[in-house]
């Protein structure tokens, strides 16, 4: 090399040393993790509360490449930021101990390329109770792999929860794709949650009995389990309470013995098995990459008992269980598809269990929103996903991409809001059978308050005075920005204003903005202070579409 090719590289070395000494002393955004924010438990990836903005993939659909390269825009142009999909063990370990990750790689490197997030999903063990996704060399091997038994001796296609063979094979999968993500993206971040299995639980009864699940049954309830009751005697869930006092607070007896016999103690032992094997696989992975983790459960319809729906997963009366045996695992999550939306979601935020919702469907795209936007805004819920969005039509897409386009636009006013008492959910609650309640919701923020009805007031000039149902859906938020300015979003809703706590008894509307958010700042659009408001009489946020409006009241006498 000559004399001045060397000069010239030395030059260039002195001149990028401070650059790259700079950007090494950087420290890296620290893992998605949760932390409480301002009274809320919130999402952290890279350093900012994150929004979970999300659509769960039906189950197949992530196994195939060819078969995602149409799906991916769609998510993007549904205003997604995040996607929950499967890693299948199947895929992952087609044979005993030869790992596979090209079909998490394409995912991730996919996700990435559309500025996405991802919630990985482990379908382990089981997936909606059954093990049709373990590999088929487990699958083939029942000996080595016990199934799940019934009373009867009929074994099910499912892998029991009371075998050490069947969790030490999840464990080592499970840890190797761990050890994969945090490889691959431990500085990037693209992966932000797992859910270690899915669904998990027994059917067709209550627990199962294979001979070793029968011996742990009839064998001392576990001191982890016992130690957590006396540990948390006075806000344990009314029934598990009652079952154990009930049978003398015992420790140190069998599960008959000490909750009483019959299907709620075959539930709860099945809940401790299934959590502990669940906590188990979930902590293996954290000690290596330590995300957010989550358990969902599939919830129980009217009149079933246990075994007649999954009985064992983690449901609200079984909180305490899953706590005690699988406390690795960060959130109990409902998949919530019934129609009494309101209902099931407030049993599920706890002190110790903030709100995710993984998975929810089976009404038009408006209703889902509307659940959306209500569960954001009152119970600090940090993500949201409809189940399958590619398989929805054109028309109900638009309609989700239009409310998850404002929910974009508003994430930062919602992150700030949550746990401080500025921000209020809307939602027509339903029963069961999908009967919505109409009647006019109350609430108060700061002086003022806010009587919000779901029905058109008649026309005054005719001296109509009843109302009229609104078609569509009914939801939204509203969230105090400064004494008398409001943020107003959702769809099917009359609003109208009073004052709280202050001498002055009439409230009026200064004005009403539509508009948008750009870059974090509003841009007010039209002034609707007009026939949109009825000469200030009230707010109306139109049904059949989604919109944010800044409202500024002013109160007189």
């Amino acid at each position: 090399m000559g004399r001045s090719k060397t000069i010239l590289i030395a030059a260039l070395t002195a001149l990028l040393m401070p650059a790259t000494a700079h950007a090494a002393s950087r420290p890296p955004a620290p893992i998605p993790q949760l932390h409480q924010e301002h009274g809320a438990t919130q999402l952290i990836v890279d350093g900012k509360p994150f929004l979970v903005l999300g659509g769960e993939l039906n189950n197949s659909s992530a196994s195939s490449v060819a078969y995602m390269a149409p799906v991916w825009p769609q998510l993007a142009a549904m205003n997604m930021n995040t996607v929950l999909l499967p890693a299948y063990w199947e895929l992952i370990e087609p044979l005993e101990g030869k790992f596979d990750f090209r079909s998490v790689d394409v995912l991730i490197e996919v996700a990435r390329k559309h500025n996405m997030r991802i919630v990985l999903l482990w379908f382990g063990s089981w997936k909606n109770s059954m093990s049709s996704y373990v590999p088929a060399w487990v699958k083939r091997d029942p000996v080595r792999f016990p199934r799940a038994t019934l009373s009867d001796g009929t074994t099910l296609e499912m892998l029991t929860a009371n075998s050490q063979s069947n969790l030490d094979a999840d464990i080592k999968a499970y840890a190797a794709l761990m050890k994969h993500v945090r490889a691959i993206d431990g500085s990037r971040h693209t992966v932000i949650m797992v859910q270690p299995e899915n669904e998990v639980g027994m059917v067709q009864e209550a627990r199962e009995h294979s001979e070793a699940a029968n011996a742990a049954f009839a064998a001392p309830v576990p001191a982890q389990l016992t130690d957590y009751l006396a540990k948390n005697r006075d806000r344990l869930e009314p029934a598990l309470r009652q079952a154990w006092t009930a049978n003398g607070s015992k420790v140190g007896a069998s599960w008959e013995a000490t909750f009483g016999a019959g299907p709620a103690t075959d539930e709860l032992f099945n809940a401790w098995t299934e959590g502990l094997y669940t906590g188990k696989v979930a902590a293996v992975g954290k000690a290596i990459y330590p995300l957010p983790t989550f358990a969902n459960a599939a919830l129980i319809r009217p009149g079933f008992k246990p075994g007649q729906y999954i009985s064992g997963g983690p449901l609200p009366h079984l909180f305490d269980i899953w706590r005690a045996a699988a406390p690795a695992v960060d959130l109990l999550v409902p998949d919530l598809y019934f129609p009494n939306f309101v209902e099931w979601a407030s049993k599920y935020p706890r002190a110790d269990n903030p709100l995710f919702i993984p998975e929810t469907g089976r009404v038009n795209a408006a209703e889902i929103s509307a659940n959306g936007y209500w569960a954001f805004a009152s119970l600090n819920a940090m993500g949201f996903s409809p189940y399958a969005p590619e398989h929805l039509s054109a028309e109900e897409q638009k309609v989700l991409a239009a409310s998850y386009g404002l929910l974009r636009q508003l994430s930062p006013q919602i992150l700030a809001a949550q746990g401080t008492g500025r921000m209020v959910g809307i939602r027509t609650p339903s029963a069961f059978d999908g009967t919505q309640d109409l009647s006019a919701q109350k609430f108060t923020l700061g002086s003022y308050t806010f009587e919000v009805h779901f029905k058109a007031p008649g026309p005054i000039s005719i001296g109509q005075k009843v109302e009229v149902e609104m078609p569509g859906a009914h939801g939204g938020l509203v969230i105090q920005i400064g004494p008398d300015e409001f943020l107003v979003a959702g769809t099917g809703l009359y609003i109208y204003f009073g004052t709280n706590g202050i001498s002055d008894p009439m409230a009026g509307i200064e004005a009403v903005d539509e508009g948008s958010f750009v870059k974090g700042v509003f841009v007010p659009g039209r002034r609707m202070n007009g026939d949109e408001t009825n000469q200030g009489r009230h707010l109306l946020v139109p049904t059949g579409t989604f919109s944010i409006h800044r409202v500024r009241l002013y109160h007189y006498r």
